[in-house]
């Protein structure tokens, strides 16, 4: 999830090798998108609690929150040479806010993402639709895999707890994105460092919210979760960007400042 390089300028040194073309980057941040999005609901909708845990059969919230981070994992490592490997609305924002990448590129990657996260989600009511009887009717009944308060919480828990993990779970995953993709990092380590911190929160954040972080993903499955998913989709999308802009505002003043007085 680094920076996306800048493009080259022409000079007489040695011309640096030209950025991706922005076609490239948007279908990159679709199939990145969509890998994640694919990966972890089709964790929780087919593998979470199949056959109700018998014979231990079943991942549980555990396999989830493995689930998001390889997805991540193998995304950033595949496709995040050519976007920059963000898959995620609230990153993308955070991002820019921190002034790591253009505000002019911010709608194209949204776009692009939810375009991934909804073909990843359409696809799975397809494979479920096909599945024993009633299973998708179930899967929809339950808030195909949304995030949210009260119904949608896998333990219950209200409006404000859910809010916060959310903003709090997206606060720390783009701190790690900025530190991690920093000049000062060790090269080669950004995505496996941000796939484990999306373990790490999700583990946090799954009893309380389902575990989102994304809008895109938020989205993808909202549409198919019925009433108490739309209703309740503000939440998914306000909380990730209120915690990728806490993120994105602060990281410079309190880490750099840090740096310079060490």
């Amino acid at each position: 999830m680094s920076e996306a390089a800048p493009p080259a300028t022409v000079s007489a040194a040695p011309v640096a090798p030209a950025s991706p073309a922005v076609a490239a980057r948007l279908a990159a941040e679709v199939a990145g998108t969509f890998v994640l999005v694919f990966g972890v609901i089709g964790t929780a909708l087919f593998a979470a609690g199949f056959n109700g845990g018998t014979a231990g059969l079943n991942v549980g919230f555990l396999g989830v929150a493995l689930a998001l981070g390889l997805s991540v994992l193998v995304s950033a490592y595949a496709f995040g040479p050519v976007s920059g490997g963000h898959f995620n609305p609230a990153v993308t924002i955070g991002l820019a806010i921190a002034g790591r990448f253009a505000w002019k590129d911010v709608a194209g990657y949204i776009v692009a993402q939810l375009v991934g996260g909804i073909v990843a989600s359409s696809l799975l009511v397809a494979i479920a639709a096909a599945g024993p009887d009633g299973f998708l009717a179930n899967a929809q009944k339950g808030g195909f895999a949304s995030t949210g308060w009260g119904e949608l919480s896998p333990g219950g828990f209200g409006l404000v707890s859910s809010l916060l993990v959310e903003i709090i779970a997206t606060a720390i995953l783009v701190y790690v994105i900025l530190g991690v993709t920093s000049s000062r990092a060790a090269d080669g380590f950004g995505p496996l460092a941000i796939g484990l911190t999306l373990t790490l929160v999700a583990l946090v954040a799954i009893p309380i919210s389902n575990g989102s972080f994304n809008p895109a993903r938020s989205i993808a499955t909202a549409i198919y979760g019925g009433p108490t998913a739309l209703a309740q989709l503000w939440l998914s999308i306000v909380a990730p960007i209120v915690g990728a802009a806490i993120a994105g505002i602060t990281f410079k003043p309190l880490f750099d400042k840090l740096r310079r007085a060490s």
